[in-house]
């Protein structure tokens, strides 16, 4: 159902949040050599996102602690970052475009986990999973860049695609038929990543996390050696 955006609304998921800093120079710069400037709205959003999804590497082990964990341009510099910090540089990406963009969160169950990371954990369910929503087509999107195609590979699942027109969230189920991603809360949408709440409700949520040494810890390492 087509939802035209009122200007004011429009304004608030195009400006750039203080985590979506679609401002920040490098940002731009890596929105702008992705796609073209005369591209449509659908082709831009489809490039910007398989430009995220496998030019930022997955990795769960990023320190909930540092607010740059949240923080669209440091996760670019870094070269990787974990569900909500890929969803938040996807979104800023598509606001350089002038494309309406904000980060979404579910808590998920992750059925295909690694042994090691659900040990950290102390549990297969992800809290406060990120994705983003992009406005295409008079509505909003919804696109999940997380796990890069390397990754997908060692878990045995395809890679997630995006068109830029349907909806694109995790597969339920994997390339053998096994349960593999199920959402089972919806936490709503947000115009700029909430990181101080995140950090403290991560910090309850994966208490277990806290005191581990997590430098090092590789998630496709962890998943060819299962």
């Amino acid at each position: 159902m087509a939802e035209i955006l009122p200007d004011t609304i429009r304004r608030l998921y195009t400006d750039p949040g203080e985590y979506i800093d679609s401002d920040h120079p490098a940002v731009q710069e890596f929105a702008e050599t992705t796609v073209r400037a005369d591209a449509s709205a659908r082709e831009k959003a489809s490039r910007l996102y398989k430009a995220v999804r496998d030019g930022i590497r997955y990795n769960p082990y990023v320190s909930m602690r540092l607010a740059e964990t949240f923080r669209a341009s440091s996760v670019l510099a870094a070269g990787q970052g974990y569900c909500v910090g890929k969803a938040s540089l996807y979104a800023a990406a598509c606001r350089v475009h002038g494309i309406p963009a904000r980060v979404g969160f579910a808590d998920v169950k992750n059925h295909l986990t690694t042994e090691k990371l659900r040990a950290s954990m102390g549990t297969d369910i992800f809290t406060w999973h990120g994705f983003t929503e992009v406005y295409v087509d008079d509505a909003w999107r919804k696109a999940t860049p997380t796990f890069n195609a390397t990754l997908c590979a060692k878990v045995g699942v395809a890679p997630l695609d995006f068109d830029g027109h349907t909806d694109a969230l995790l597969h339920p189920f994997d390339g053998e038929g096994r349960a593999y991603m199920q959402y089972v809360n919806d936490r709503g949408t947000y115009h700029d990543v909430p990181a101080k709440f995140l950090m403290r409700e991560m910090a309850r949520d994966y208490a277990n996390m806290q005191g581990e040494d997590l430098s090092g810890r590789d998630m496709e390492r962890e998943a060819a050696e299962r």
